[in-house]
């Protein structure tokens, strides 16, 4: 892609009885976003003539187009990805929503794989309404890495922390046999390479917090501290990266020890994301990393409750689509200075 180029961002919309849609609208009837880059959305024009209509859009303008290689720069595109008329009811579960929101996913994708977006911002779903005989869905996470043939590892991201996860959408009785040294030094070595490679961290300070109360509390509490997570942390360091622990999870975050990091590798899910979103909710994105494509996604999740209101905050999905050029660009630029480090120092000296 040349410079000249925008770098198309491929959405997927997520549960159109959510407020999915309406986040992707606001954030995008700002004109500036149009000059940063160029949107294609994966849903109907039907669907987005109805969300346009419900929160009072009115004005909201959009090209409908039957591939996303047909994408226009300066347009918010619309690729039709079905015919159909979908019965929509604002704020209600329904599986065959669902089963939409999940087209929208493959056929998005699909144009990410064959080049035709740059990157994916997908819109929060309901995984109960996706989930269903046939068919298994933890969540955009695991989709992903299925399709992308990959080990995702899921990172929050805010302006405050950036926090990783060893283990993801699984039963919290089901963490601590699932954890293993070998897992543990994987996931801190893809923390450290994702901080490098999308968010152009030189060298990144990355705190491994333990599984039990006070870190086990010397094995009184838990001895996966002392036998699985403390011997993954030296292995890592020993194979260069910085990383430190493993720490007690209250006094870490309560001492504001994250400061000092530039990210947090969590045992398990509420571990990492409460604090998280104790601290970013509303503003922070759900970044996928290691695998071969640029996702990101807002923080929240399907909100029925504000759907069709017109009273969704779009922040989050702004920011995630901030976050997904610039990973993109910061890719393109590591992945040029490690193809060719000494060319690449040459030039930066003589531009000088």
């Amino acid at each position: 892609m040349s410079e000249v180029e925008k770098i198309r961002v491929g959405i997927s919309c997520g549960d159109l009885n959510g407020i999915g849609m309406e986040v992707i609208l606001k954030t995008f009837a700002d004109s500036a976003m149009m000059d940063l880059c160029t949107p294609v959305l994966f849903s109907s024009s039907k669907a987005v003539s109805y969300h346009r209509k419900a929160i009072n859009e009115h004005d909201f303008k959009f090209v409908s187009v039957k591939a996303a290689v047909e994408a226009r720069d300066g347009k918010f595109n619309v690729v039709e990805s079905w015919k159909d008329m979908v019965n929509l009811e604002l704020g209600k579960e329904d599986p065959v929503v669902g089963d939409y929101a999940y087209l929208s996913l493959e056929k998005a994708s699909e144009a990410l794989q064959k080049g035709h977006v740059d990157v994916l911002v997908t819109a929060p779903v309901n995984k109960n309404n996706i989930d269903k005989e046939g068919r298994t869905f933890t969540g955009h996470t695991g989709f992903l890495g299925d399709f992308f043939k990959g080990d995702p590892l899921m990172i929050l991201c805010g302006d405050k922390m950036k926090v990783g996860l060893v283990t993801g959408h699984i039963p919290l009785e089901e963490v601590a046999g699932t954890l293993t040294k070998e897992m543990i030094v994987a996931k801190v070595q893809q923390l450290s390479k994702a901080l490098t490679s999308n968010f152009a961290i030189r060298k990144p300070k990355i705190a491994v917090l333990g599984l039990n109360p006070h870190a086990g509390d010397g094995g009184l509490l838990g001895k996966q501290e002392e036998e699985i997570i403390a011997p993954a942390v030296k292995e890592a360091f020993e194979s260069g990266v910085v990383a430190m622990g493993p720490y007690s999870s209250d006094g870490f975050f309560g001492s504001g020890a994250y400061e000092k990091f530039d990210a947090i590798l969590a045992m398990y899910h509420d571990q990492g994301l409460i604090p998280f979103k104790a601290m970013h909710f509303g503003n922070g994105v759900n970044f996928t990393a290691n695998l071969s494509i640029v996702r990101t996604s807002p923080d929240h999740g399907t909100a029925y409750d504000k759907a069709g209101k017109g009273e969704a905050d779009e922040n989050s999905f702004r920011q995630a689509v901030y976050m997904a050029i610039d990973a993109f660009r910061n890719r393109g630029q590591h992945e040029e200075i490690s193809s060719n480090p000494l060319a690449f120092g040459k030039s930066s000296r003589d531009s000088r």
